[in-house]
């Protein structure tokens, strides 16, 4: 399944501010950890990403520091703000409205019967 590009773009702040929440991370684990947690749905690429944690370290919602693990590369690590974690709650409550009224609509267009419904005359 494709998923549109207004709802990847939609979804991308709290996905990754949520990653975040549970712990720092570095990009690639993050696409990872994306592409994990949506049994695949969402294969992103470093060009949303990048940008998109730029975004979120310009308005203060997460910090970034350089690090060299044990025997490993030099990665830039990501972690969330105080202000991160007050925008991410924001999200969250954004979020249960949306999917809280979608799924009433969808629940109700199930008993809907469009057969009930006279034809249009034009």
């Amino acid at each position: 399944m494709r998923i549109a590009k207004d709802l990847v773009a939609a979804s991308a702040t709290p996905l990754v501010l949520g990653i975040l929440a549970e712990e720092e991370s570095y990009g690639y684990a993050i696409l990872k950890q994306v592409s994990q947690r949506s049994g695949g749905q969402l294969e992103w690429t470093e060009g949303l990403l990048y940008p998109l944690l730029h975004r979120l370290e310009r308005l203060g919602y997460v910090a970034s520091a350089w690090r060299t693990p044990d025997g490993g590369r030099r990665r830039k690590y990501y972690s969330i703000t105080e202000r991160g974690r007050a925008e991410l709650a924001e999200q969250q409550r954004q979020w249960a409205a949306v999917v809280d009224a979608l799924k009433d609509i969808w629940n109700a267009s199930r008993s809907f019967d469009p057969g009930t419904i006279p034809a249009l005359e034009g």
